[in-house]
């Protein structure tokens, strides 16, 4: 029973299965063994300088020939990099007097120094994608120009862009892009928007997804709350040509998450989640642990976009060195508790196929031949 959809032609895949281009997980070789699975591997370009986008654009190469793609965010805070000195003092003081309670229980030194101002690398690593041609360049928290998509079409480049509202589907759509992806609030990591709203809560994949379905021309890629072939099949069912997942692909032999993490994945229940803005300055979908409920309840502010991770990045190199999953923050999606095996990325891929052809047949089989809906 065929899987193929118009989506897995425009981007040359066998399967409708896209793998998120996920911060500290996706590397070259999560990316390539998804790729070579038939699905569509990402690779995470977040803050990485062009040198090293450029690395590992030709690590994926070198490991296969099948199409992949490379995330960047275009978020607003971030493209160029927020002025650090308009951050008002009174905010850094109270942010790091919080993060200095978790550094006295940690053995870390305290600060009251303001972060480091964030790189500015994102024009050059979209340079980058341009150069190397990669066929697929994919963008989460962000508004696309216009002229950055025409120039990627000038290439050959396909391009994706990941939306949480039928607003902003719109928006991007607008500005040519190739497909847009759906992002329920089941998923994990950040709401893909590029204005930070004062309220954590989105929509969910089931109803998101049909929306943008109807309000768009473009195909529709369905994120959030999927992990194995019944998801693929009801995001069929919404009307979507395919599927991106984040957190199953956490928990592979090729993913570059830390084992502790992994295991963290594998033990985890659906509402071991939370949305936080505690982690990034942005909400995002991590595992609760003592970092983010302790730094939710103490009612500090928080800095703008990844300004407050890099106030945050001594506590969690700490948690990371000593592989303490209580002060590390780990995005993870609320398909988490689907998730009880660590496969390699590949099998990940052709387990998904086989349980949507197994459904597919399924439900076929509940209306007899010739049935009249």
């Amino acid at each position: 029973m065929s899987l193929r959809t118009p989506l897995c032609d425009l981007l040359g895949i066998d399967y409708p299965i896209v793998q998120s281009g996920m911060g500290g997980v996706a590397g070259p070789e999560l990316v390539a063994e998804v790729s070579k699975a038939g699905g569509l591997g990402i690779v995470a370009g977040l803050e990485l300088p062009p040198d090293r986008v450029r690395e590992a654009i030709r690590a994926v190469r070198r490991l296969t020939d099948r199409p992949f793609g490379v995330n960047l965010w275009l978020h607003s805070e971030m493209r160029p990099p927020i002025d650090m000195s308009a951050i008002p003092e009174a905010r850094v003081r109270s942010v790091q007097n919080t993060l200095n309670g978790f550094r006295e229980r940690l053995g870390l030194p305290a600060t009251q120094a303001r972060p480091a101002s964030l790189p500015d690398v994102i024009d050059a690593a979209f340079e980058v994608v341009l150069e190397e041609r990669v066929p697929v360049f994919s963008i989460a928290l962000g508004n696309p120009s216009a002229d950055m998509v025409r120039r990627c079409h000038e290439r050959d480049i396909k391009v994706i862009a990941m939306v949480g509202s039928v607003e902003d589907a719109r928006t991007v759509v607008g500005a040519g892009v190739d497909a847009v992806v759906a992002q329920g609030s089941e998923a994990g990591g950040h709401r893909s928007t590029w204005v930070k709203t004062s309220r954590a809560e989105g929509v969910a994949t089931v109803a998101l997804v049909p929306q943008v379905v109807d309000a768009i021309r473009a195909p529709v890629i369905a994120a959030g709350g999927i992990a194995d072939g019944r998801g693929l099949v009801a995001a069929l069912a919404l009307g979507a040509q395919g599927v991106m997942l984040g957190t199953r692909f956490v928990a592979t032999r090729e993913s570059a998450a830390p084992e502790f993490r992994k295991k963290a994945v594998l033990e985890a229940e659906s509402e071991a989640t939370t949305l936080t803005d505690s982690v990034t300055g942005l909400w995002a979908r991590y595992l609760r642990n003592t970092f983010v409920a302790e730094y939710d309840a103490s009612g500090a502010p928080v800095l703008p976009a990844l300004v407050q991770a890099h106030a945050a990045h001594d506590i969690f190199a700490a948690a990371a060195r000593r592989q303490d999953p209580a002060w590390l923050p780990m995005a993870t999606g609320q398909s988490v508790g689907l998730i009880r095996d660590l496969p390699g990325a590949g099998e990940v891929v052709e387990t998904i196929v086989r349980e949507a052809r197994a459904v597919l047949a399924g439900l076929a089989r509940l209306a007899p031949p010739g049935a009249r809906p």
